[in-house]
């Protein structure tokens, strides 16, 4: 397992780099607002929430987050400048804690579902594909049996796509005719993979925002159809999300709430951005647990979220100042 933990030195490099311009943006003017001063006033915290909002963090994350330093304030009478980057890191840690999450250094799945379903939904050019591709990578790494179905059927570049990932990782995909019911693709699928004994299902669907209802009951159908091939599938609904594109991001997973019951998050892109805060906010508004990070085009570049792992990546190692 040591070769896949999260923790590995090369998963933090990893890390670190695809978050350095969020880093360099965020710490950069941290580090210009607190230049010169030696306690944590209130033109420090006004400073502070600007910078988290400008970052992406969002305004509802980021009122909360400066209410918890206020409220450390307060309790500390006297707390400096130097201390305020520790703070604000454990502060977005323990707010991250209540978003229904835990860690995981594996990308294992229970044992006991077979096979494990899962439906990821998310709008056209997020990275939807690659991710299922990269998804179906890791499991197949761990000798997990994948069965990949190609239910975005609208798109021929989406299907495409697919099977050039499935082709590569060597796992099956399912599809159909460009225009078929996406249901009957998920049902196929499912089907061959109990067939053939299968551990994991990935069913990709199409992207479309375009109008809501249509959208909430082509979801609901294929869950739906799902059921009667397996009934308690889908197991997981994965939403990905484009994390450079900031509050974008907010607006898609708002719609894709309101249009299915998704049960975890993947962010996408976090590499050559500087709106990497996108996953505090969104993670926090929504509580919906970020389970993957994407932090580059190759296959290992998508890594299991960790949210100390991530914070520290952010705001410096809490070990750095330890370290020179």
């Amino acid at each position: 397992m040591g070769l896949f933990n999260f923790f590995s030195k090369e998963k933090k490099e990893t890390l670190d780099r695809g978050l350095s311009k969020t880093k360099e943006s965020v710490f950069g003017k941290i580090t210009r607002a607190i230049a010169g001063k030696s306690k944590v006033d209130d033109q420090v915290l006004d400073d502070l929430e600007e910078i988290l909002i400008t970052s992406d963090v969002g305004v509802e994350t980021t009122l909360n987050i400066i209410a918890r330093i206020e409220k450390r304030a307060a309790s500390d009478k006297y707390l400096n400048v130097q201390e305020l980057n520790t703070i604000l890191r454990e502060e977005i840690v323990s707010l991250l804690m209540e978003n229904n999450s835990v860690d995981t250094d594996s990308f294992d799945i229970s044992s006991k579902i077979r096979p494990y379903v899962i439906m990821v939904v998310g709008v056209n050019g997020v990275g939807k594909t690659t991710t299922i591709g990269k998804l179906a990578y890791q499991f197949k790494q761990r000798g997990k049996s994948v069965y990949l179905g190609a239910a975005d059927t609208f798109r021929a570049a989406a299907v495409e796509q697919l099977v050039i990932w499935g082709e590569r990782v060597g796992v099956p995909v399912i599809k159909q005719k460009m225009g078929a019911d996406p249901a009957s693709v998920a049902y196929d699928t499912i089907s061959s993979a109990i067939a053939n004994n299968a551990d994991v299902v990935i069913i990709d669907t199409a992207g479309r925002l375009h109008n809501k209802v249509g959208l909430m009951n082509e979801l609901t159908k294929i869950k739906n159809v799902m059921k009667k091939v397996l009934e308690d599938a889908p197991h997981e609904v994965l939403l990905v999300l484009d994390g450079s594109t900031g509050q974008n991001a907010f607006e898609q997973a708002k719609q894709f709430t309101l249009a299915t019951e998704v049960t975890s998050l993947a962010i996408t892109k976090l590499d050559g951005t500087a709106k990497g805060g996108v996953v505090i906010g969104i993670s926090d508004q929504f509580k919906i647990p970020v389970k993957y990070i994407g932090l580059g085009e190759g296959a290992e570049d998508l890594q299991l979220f960790n949210r100390k792992e991530y914070v520290d990546s952010l705001f410096g190692d809490s070990n750095e100042k330890k370290n020179d």
